[in-house]
């Protein structure tokens, strides 16, 4: 999710960055036979990215803390921890780097032209959210398993239901579920700390229906 969120605002970034310099810096464009200032509708376009830039953000930022706030509901659960330290410190940490690097956007964009203060606001805003939603939420990270789903919410939010569920399989530290019509979904088992796995397995065991669900290695990590 995170991945193609962050794809998706550089493939609208890299050409508001281009426009921007070309404008801000009034650079020839000899195969038009302009400068960049003469560039048509450049208020509209700064004005039209900023705003994609937003609805992207925003649907990002809505779903984590919507995640957040339903992964602390404990007694919906049937088990539920913290994630593990390690994976807090490595969510923090890139949470904290795309703050860093929207902030830097955000001044680069005001800094080549003022024509860009509508997605260098969206940069400046989403970049404040990701940090407070790092210091609001790194006590409140959790994995919740429940009798239809593993959830875990954190800078990702990942759900793993068991309708369909044709298979579990563990290696290594990763879970796989392969389901009908050949889709497997992956968990990977260092969002648990190590010293609750075994109680998660357990529990695991526990939720699903074992004459539908053919569970291999289980036993050998509880």
């Amino acid at each position: 999710m995170n991945s193609f969120i962050n794809i998706l605002t550089l493939v609208l970034t890299f050409p508001l960055l281009a426009l921007a310099i070309f404008s801000g810096f009034d650079i020839p464009i000899d195969s038009l036979g302009i400068t960049g200032s003469e560039i048509a509708y450049q208020d509209e376009i700064f004005l039209a990215t900023g705003i994609c830039i937003f609805l992207i953000q925003i649907r990002r930022s809505s779903r984590r803390w919507m995640a957040l706030n339903l992964v602390n509901k404990i007694n919906r659960f049937q088990w539920n921890e913290p994630v593990s330290n390690s994976r807090k410190k490595r969510v923090l940490t890139y949470n904290f780097i795309e703050a860093t690097v929207m902030i830097a956007l955000g001044v680069g964009l005001l800094l080549t032209t003022t024509k860009t203060v509508v997605p260098a606001s969206v940069f400046f805003l989403f970049s404040l959210d990701s940090i407070i939603f790092s210091l609001y939420g790194k006590n409140k990270f959790r994995v919740g398993l429940s009798t239809k789903a593993i959830f875990i919410a954190d800078r990702e939010i990942i759900l793993i239901y068991f309708t369909g569920l044709r298979k579990i399989t563990v290696h290594q530290q990763t879970i796989y579920f392969d389901y009908i019509e050949n889709l497997q979904l992956t968990f990977p088992t260092n969002c648990v700390e190590e010293s609750k796995l075994s109680s998660f397995f357990e529990k695991l065991e526990t939720v699903i229906d074992k004459d539908r669900v053919f569970m291999n290695n289980i036993n050998q990590h509880k």
